[in-house]
């Protein structure tokens, strides 16, 4: 396709790469920690996460600049740095065990593709063939599959004119490709970073108390990202929304404070004079003796 003309395409590689580790079930053959949640460690510009197994382990993915890894080089280094980064699981993993499987494994990188259009003559391209993204929004297999569903409800929509879906499946996928790719690395930054901030987990509880009073108007960004079939695009165009109402009532918020700070004082300006001379002259009072 690219070799035909008229077709975009990008590549880009992070300068992050990630590689998969491992803890073992704990010696009751049970999980070492909590199954039923995602493990984080964030650390500012990397991060580690621990996903459960079937077989009571877990799939443990440490994410950083490739340049981490390669500084990473003996197993004393290797030790020195989970214990000073991950020294919880450093002990859940065991030394011997970490050392064995990072030194016989090889960092992966992680890359964004976009491109479009996603179609030439009777060819389609879908999945990471279109839109390959980096996993943090683990939406990577999800929009290949809802490549496949939305191709077929507009075949159905277009009367099964093959020609006309595959230009309304460009039209109508490729804007929403790129928000989710957009998405996905704004995640890794969320979720290295954000998730330690006060800002964040405030706007979490704002996010939660004001989707459950309105369920239908304001609903968080995972929450329609992960469970409506909502367009990637669309989700995005409703956080930018939220995004301005939040805004808007802080500055609200703050006005009314200075406003209503403003008029305490001005109503209250004689007592204040009267408090700040009985102050005044109980301080002269104590400086004479």
């Amino acid at each position: 396709m690219i070799k035909k003309g008229r077709f975009n395409y990008s590549q880009e590689f992070l300068d992050h790469s990630y590689m998969e580790l491992t803890i073992s079930p704990n010696i009751d053959d049970n999980f070492a920690m909590d199954p039923n949640c995602l493990h984080i460690w964030p650390r500012d510009n990397f991060m580690m996460i621990a996903l459960p197994n079937k077989d009571c382990s877990f799939t443990v993915t440490l994410f950083m600049p490739q340049k981490l890894f390669d500084d990473i080089n003996t197993e004393q280094n290797l030790i020195e740095f989970f214990e000073s980064y991950f020294p919880d699981a450093l002990a859940l993993m065991g030394e011997r065990d970490l050392k064995e499987i990072f030194f016989n494994s090889k960092p992966q990188f992680l890359v964004t593709v976009k491109c479009e259009p996603y179609h030439y003559g009777k060819g389609v391209i879908m999945g990471d063939a279109a839109h390959a993204m980096v996993p943090f929004y683990g939406q990577g297999m999800n929009a290949g599959y809802e490549d496949c569903l939305v191709f077929h409800d507009l075949l159905k929509e277009c009367k099964e004119d093959f020609d006309l879906t595959l230009q309304k499946f460009s039209e109508f996928r490729v804007p929403d490709a790129h928000a989710i790719s957009h998405l996905a690395m704004l995640n890794y930054i969320e979720m290295r970073h954000y998730v330690k901030t006060w800002s964040f987990l405030m706007r979490k509880k704002v996010d939660s108390f004001l989707f459950w009073m309105l369920p239908n108007t304001w609903i968080p960004l995972y929450t329609m990202v992960s469970f409506t079939r909502m367009r990637y695009s669309e989700c995005v165009a409703r956080r930018e929304w939220q995004d301005k109402v939040i805004e808007r009532c802080r500055l609200v918020g703050g006005a009314t404070l200075v406003l209503a700070a403003s008029y305490l004082v001005a109503s209250n300006a004689a007592w204040l004079s009267s408090s700040s001379r009985a102050v005044t002259a109980q301080l002269k009072g104590i400086l004479k003796m």
